[in-house]
């Protein structure tokens, strides 16, 4: 595929814009250059990755999502799909102009199937809303991302979100198992159904999860539920080092038990989030921090894991287990973890937030590493995440008084030995925020030709104009 260029592509004119207000209605489109500025970047450096569209539609239903897409095709116009704008990867920023098309205003619930355990969303629906909604018949859905309370379903599936709860519960695509997709080419298609077995050919619908809205978009989702786990218990555990706590998690893993959650934070990190919502937490003496839940059905077994756990803690070398048990304080220490990149926000603006992923056994050997590197090149790289699958974001900062010219040339080699490590250890360059723009300069470099190939060619058979969300994971 040839690389992406703005000459490929023509221009959203004044005749294109009002025959998308006779798609969509005239309040359903902005071009307004103060109105559509919002569209323009996602989670990640507006100054350094963000771009302008020239229109932004809000479309109600599939069929106009499609008459958008037929009519980018027939002018050979870039279309960027968009949820919540919460990526932290570049996937929902135009990069080449064009139609962002924001699924925004199609969220609604649209059938809860308590008989078959479903739930029928639009893409635009916030995950959190449905989480809510389904709790209160007592089901759960469990593909949990951390920003639950901000991102959609939509976002969710096109990235293949992760989160929290992942070392129990897996990841969003397990709890997809149907979708309405708008092909970029126009065409509404059907994939999968309200099935748990389904073998009817190639699994299309797989394919779509996680290709980060380049292969069309998605407008509707039949989401799989699970019963509520109505017993909950967690642990804050204290260690004098990032290391004794990230050597802990395989061993608890090896052991047969399976925690909801293993999240691990460090010494920065914490004092970071703390600072920023004004919280207190016992960190004085420790230099990490892992949070570990368990859920379930059964109280009892949830608290023989709960002594089991804390007692290989204490062994490993923990200088204080501490049981949540109330949901305040579980609330409390929650809220801490999920603040982290905001809080980070604030008092270290310029940043890289990575989320490389390696197998579990091999975390421990990653520790090291960042703090070699870290030093090597003169950034913090406070570190947090996932412990329990693998997941870390380990965080570039910039020293205050270095340059940006310095900064700008120290993060991307730092970048390229970061993942160059990864992958010899087995892992990858992200496993839960994407490639989008941010990362597809290193994964050309790390990833198989082979494989990149064959992505490439699934790319060209599917969007044989490359118009839906061009420039995204490789150009």
């Amino acid at each position: 595929m040839a690389p992406v260029s703005d000459t490929q592509y023509a221009p959203v004119t004044p005749k294109i814009a009002e025959e998308l207000r006779g798609i969509l209605g005239s309040g359903n489109v902005l071009v307004d250059e103060e109105k559509i500025e919002a569209y323009s970047h996602d989670e990640t450096d507006a100054a350094e990755y963000g771009h302008m569209p020239e229109a932004v539609v809000f479309p109600l239903t599939a069929e106009q999502v499609a008459q958008v897409v037929k009519l980018a095709n027939r002018e050979r116009i870039p279309v960027t799909p968009r949820g919540a704008g919460s990526g932290l990867s570049g996937g929902a920023i135009p990069q080449l102009g064009g139609i962002v098309v924001s699924l925004e205003k199609m969220n609604r619930l649209l059938e809860l199937d308590k008989e078959n355990m479903v739930a029928v969303v639009e893409a635009g629906m916030v995950t959190n809303d449905l989480a809510q909604t389904v709790q209160d018949e007592g089901l759960f859905f469990a593909g949990y991302p951390m920003s639950l309370q901000t991102c959609v379903i939509g976002g969710n599936i096109a990235e293949n979100a992760g989160g929290g709860k992942a070392v129990k519960y897996g990841v969003t695509g397990r709890y997809v198992l149907g979708l309405e997709l708008v092909t970029p080419t126009g065409d509404i298609v059907n994939l999968g159904g309200k099935l748990s077995k389904d073998v009817s050919g190639y699994d299309l619908k797989s394919l779509v999860v996680g290709s980060e809205g380049t292969l069309g978009i998605v407008t509707k989702a039949i989401i799989k539920l699970i019963g509520y786990p109505a017993a909950k218990s967690d642990l804050l555990v204290l260690f004098k080092t990032p290391k004794e706590a990230i050597d802990l998690v395989p061993v608890i893993l090896s052991k047969g038990l399976t925690p909801t959650s293993i999240e691990f934070m460090d010494q920065l990190s914490i004092i970071t989030s703390c600072r920023y919502l004004n919280e207190s937490l016992p960190y004085e003496k420790a230099g990490a921090m892992l949070l570990i839940e368990l859920d379930g059905t059964n109280p009892d077994q949830i608290e023989m894991d709960l002594i089991d756990i804390g007692r290989l803690c204490e062994e490993k070398g923990a200088i204080e287990v501490y049981v949540a048990e109330d949901r305040n304080n579980i609330e409390r220490i929650w809220n801490v973890r999920r603040n982290i990149a905001e809080a980070f926000k604030v008092f270290s603006p310029v940043q890289s937030l990575e989320d490389i992923v390696v197998p579990p056994s091999r975390i421990p050997e990653i520790i090291p590493e960042l703090e070699k590197l870290g030093k090597k090149y003169r950034v913090q790289i406070p570190c947090y995440g996932h412990a329990g699958d693998g997941n870390l974001h380990a965080t570039l900062v910039k020293d205050p008084d270095m340059s940006m010219e310095e900064w700008k040339k120290n993060e991307v080699q730092c970048l390229e030995e970061l993942y160059e490590i990864t992958e010899k250890l087995g892992g990858k360059i992200s496993g839960e925020h994407g490639i989008g723009l941010k990362r597809k300069t290193f994964l050309k470099e790390l990833i198989d030709p082979v494989e990149l190939d064959l992505m490439k060619a699934i790319k060209r058979a599917w969007d044989p104009n490359n118009i839906m969300n061009p420039g995204k994971i490789f150009d």
